[in-house]
């Protein structure tokens, strides 16, 4: 099939069959970070800006990295010392860098649904890098795209997926994406994190992890994010490990091979324990370079769509 869309703002959006474009022309891409000059000219001649609201390490060095990979020129905005500190909106932000002539703009921000604001503004394609509560959904085809390299599909897996799912775009994308291509989700968190009506997304919840991870081949542990905690509404830290962090002796009643991942950044002794986040069934750092052959292949896919729009 043929990629259609100027954008990704969510894989809410995309069906089965797109989300598998993206992971096969990702497969395609991996290879090239593997040689001496990792570089292919698919990008040479286009611009990229990194428009980030929020602040963030991986996410916005893995674009950088994935779009000078495809050659294509990159510019960061940090917006603490842009036109938005002087009152500039994000609609005139963002004509202004389609004024500049750039190609993609790659945006975070921390109002759940402003990439889709964006995009439906703009001639040029914006990639959506996390937006509120609402979608991160890069994260999301990285960590299925880990999952199908390490065990061969994704239709039929039972994946567990652990923390504060209530405020976790990450959650949010990932159980679009793994139950569009047939896995089966099973959320599992303190009452207070799980969203209301959550079931309806087609996930089933367990408030017991080691019920969680009873059958699971692979857990999705995602970062409990204190900062958001208005009203001391978060199980206090030590609890919260006690009850639901992933250790060895968790590790040792679930499926031998269970594979164990992770958005970044750990909250080591929280989350999980030093030993099962540098362990054998730990992949943190290989989604990590997955990362890289998945963001060069949604760049790929929409800058060619919006070629054949143009």
């Amino acid at each position: 099939m043929a990629w259609n869309k100027k954008d990704l703002l969510g894989l809410e959006y995309l069906t089965a069959e797109e989300i598998n474009l993206i992971l096969d022309t990702a497969e395609s891409f991996k290879e090239v970070s593997s040689r001496e000059i990792k570089k292919v000219p698919a990008l040479r001649g286009k611009t990229a800006v990194n428009l980030f609201y929020e602040p963030s390490t991986r996410t916005r060095v893995s674009f950088e990295v994935a779009a000078k990979r495809l050659s294509a020129d990159v510019i960061n905005i940090a917006t603490e010392t842009s036109s938005v500190r002087k009152g500039e909106t994000l609609i005139d932000t963002g004509r202004n860098i389609q004024a500049l002539k750039a190609d993609i703009i790659i945006m975070r921000h921390n109002c759940s649904g402003a990439a889709n604001m964006l995009a439906r503004a703009l001639d040029i394609s914006v990639v959506n890098a996390g937006d509120g509560w609402h979608e991160h959904p890069t994260q999301a085809l990285l960590d299925i795209f880990t999952l199908k390299e390490k065990l061969g599909k994704i239709e039929g897996l039972n994946i567990t997926i652990v923390g504060d799912i209530a405020h976790s775009r990450v959650a949010r994308s990932n159980i679009w994406g793994l139950t569009k291509l047939g896995a089966k989700v099973t959320v599992c968190a303190p009452e207070i994190l799980l969203p209301l009506e959550i079931e309806k997304t087609g996930v089933k919840c367990a408030s017991n992890i080691d019920e969680a991870l009873k059958n699971a081949d692979a857990v999705n542990v995602l970062r409990m994010q204190f900062e958001r905690d208005l009203g001391a509404a978060f199980p206090e830290q030590l609890e919260y490990y006690k009850k639901y962090g992933i250790t060895e002796e968790r590790l040792a009643k679930a499926k031998k091979n269970i594979i164990v991942m992770h958005p970044g950044p750990i909250n080591r002794g929280i989350e999980m324990s030093s030993e099962v986040a540098d362990g054998a069934n730990s992949v943190i750092l290989e989604q990590v370079t997955n990362g890289i052959a998945v963001r060069m292949a949604v760049l790929f896919l929409v800058s060619q769509a919006k070629e054949i729009k143009a």
